[in-house]
């Protein structure tokens, strides 16, 4: 069995925070900043809702889990476990027993750069589920791995502490420094895309919407 490399975990991401994230939409975030933060390739596996946390990156070989097993044993209420995969497909990272594991340890969601497999148990849960395709294949478990160190999902780096945000159309992800700002620009991108609607709806729009806004 291969060594499992440990950082020190990243401070916890003020839950105000986090609860402003949970009803602004992935689309508008990455909007806003310069359309950059996207997680690309990943799909939601799970029946519905939003996903909002702290990132616990993990970084694995190839169709190995080892490192997500013991990031479970080292995870905090909140967090989201972020694996970078690699992108490979050919052996699930995880299933229903890890999913009632991290449900039980008050994790916030997976984001799996690779395979899942129990799809059905994801499909019929909202315990949210990201990842790039499903195989019934299970892992190997003899590592090596890495906990809490930068990972590239989709081409994206997260860092272990980042705000990741996920909906139906995907994930993304930004620091914690960020969020004030952000906060007040998807603010103002919500407005200015409600009201574009109302001008639609009452017949008065006029296109600039498409010449002026972000998104």
């Amino acid at each position: 069995m291969s060594a499992i490399t440990r950082h020190p975990p990243p401070p916890a991401v003020d839950p105000a925070v986090l609860a402003a994230f949970r009803d602004v939409s992935t689309a508008t975030i990455s909007d806003c900043l310069a359309r950059m933060p996207v997680l690309a390739g990943l799909r939601p596996f799970h029946r519905g809702g939003p996903l909002v946390g702290t990132a616990f990156t993990v970084r694995v070989r190839s169709g190995d889990n080892l490192a997500i097993h013991q990031a479970l044993e080292e995870v905090r209420p909140g967090d989201v476990i972020v694996v970078d995969g690699g992108g490979d497909t050919s052996r699930a990272l995880v299933g229903d027993i890890m999913k009632a594991i991290a449900e039980s340890r008050g994790v916030a969601g997976f984001v799996i750069d690779g395979a899942v497999r129990d799809t059905a148990a994801f499909a019929g849960s909202d315990f949210p589920c990201y990842a790039r395709d499903a195989t019934p294949r299970g892992p190997f478990k003899t590592g090596p791995g890495a906990i809490n160190g930068p990972v590239c999902v989709g081409g994206w780096t997260v860092n272990p502490g980042d705000v990741v945000v996920g909906d139906a159309d995907g994930v993304v992800s930004f620091p914690p420094g960020d969020a004030a700002a952000l906060l007040d620009a998807v603010r103002a991108q919500a407005a200015r895309e409600a009201e574009v609607l109302e001008q639609i709806r009452a017949g008065r729009y006029d296109g600039r919407y498409a010449r002026v806004a972000t998104g």
